[in-house]
């Protein structure tokens, strides 16, 4: 960030570092979002930029600027989130799912309970659905997903998608589950149907319990090490004895038995009984 000594246009003298920790505590009071739980390089690069963009000087002047404007307040919730998704994002994981983890789920109960958190604008979610459709079992399943973002649980809600997001996608499920029109891709409406899309504010809110499946992948990247070890407590504690925990390509956990998990796949974790 380059000096970091005083900045004569933080406002009462605050210096970078100041003016940015005031920033950190006010969003909090305001929006229950505690940023000190995100990486700050990461965050700070990410919402300087934001900022500047907007040609505030300070944080304090752009958090003032946020709580006026529902525009500024929206792109920052966008940007703070992180709203990169795609369906069957790493295909090959969503086929263990397919072909080993669900089939010995249904196997043993008459239904499902699976949440999506962090589903950012449904191409998750989706996914889930209409694998579970594939099975002939979406009308056994619960599907919960949760996102802190209003903004992109409304465009989950819409679902209608461009085709870049559907490259992963095996082609028998595009005609199946998905009909074209003017360039974009809408979800067939049984699969919207299936899907409950809620706002949740991971960190902060508690979790329902009992899940057969939680699906968090590519967000815990994101967090500092003490919110990721909070989180995975969370998570494991919010599933049945023998659920799992599907994580992103970039979040092995290494330690899993410190969260009563075991290893059960590539980024799947079993919570022990």
């Amino acid at each position: 960030m380059g000096d970091r000594g005083v900045n004569p246009l933080a406002g009462g003298g605050l210096s970078e570092d100041e003016d940015f920790a005031r920033f950190i505590v006010n969003i909090k009071k305001a929006t229950s979002i505690d940023l000190s739980q995100y990486k700050e390089n990461q965050m700070r690069r990410r919402l300087t930029t934001l900022r500047m963009k907007y040609g505030y000087q300070t944080f304090q002047e752009y958090f003032s600027a946020l709580t006026a404007s529902d525009k500024i307040r929206n792109e920052f919730l966008d940007r703070m989130t992180i709203n990169v998704s795609e369906f069957w994002r790493n295909p090959n994981r969503w086929q263990v799912l397919k072909d080993k983890f669900f089939p010995a789920m249904l196997k043993e109960n008459a239904r499902l309970n699976v949440w999506s958190a962090a589903c950012s604008t449904g191409e998750e979610p989706y996914t889930l659905a209409m694998i579970l459709d594939s099975l002939g079992a979406l009308d056994k399943a619960t599907l919960l997903a949760t996102d802190l973002d209003e903004g992109v649980l409304a465009k989950a809600k819409e679902g209608v998608y461009l085709e870049r997001s559907l490259r992963d996608v095996p082609p028998a499920f595009i005609s199946k589950y998905f009909e074209e029109a003017d360039g974009a891709y809408k979800v067939a409406d049984r699969l919207k149907r299936a899907v409950k899309l809620q706002k949740q504010n991971l960190l902060l809110d508690t979790f329902g319990e009992r899940y057969d499946l939680i699906v968090c992948r590519n967000v815990m990247i994101y967090f500092t090490e003490d919110a990721k070890h909070v989180l995975y407590g969370k998570f494991a504690k919010a599933l049945k004895p023998g659920g799992l925990l599907f994580v992103g390509s970039t979040e092995q956990i290494f330690s899993p038995g410190q969260y009563g998990l075991e290893t059960a796949d590539t980024f799947f974790y079993r919570r022990m009984n």
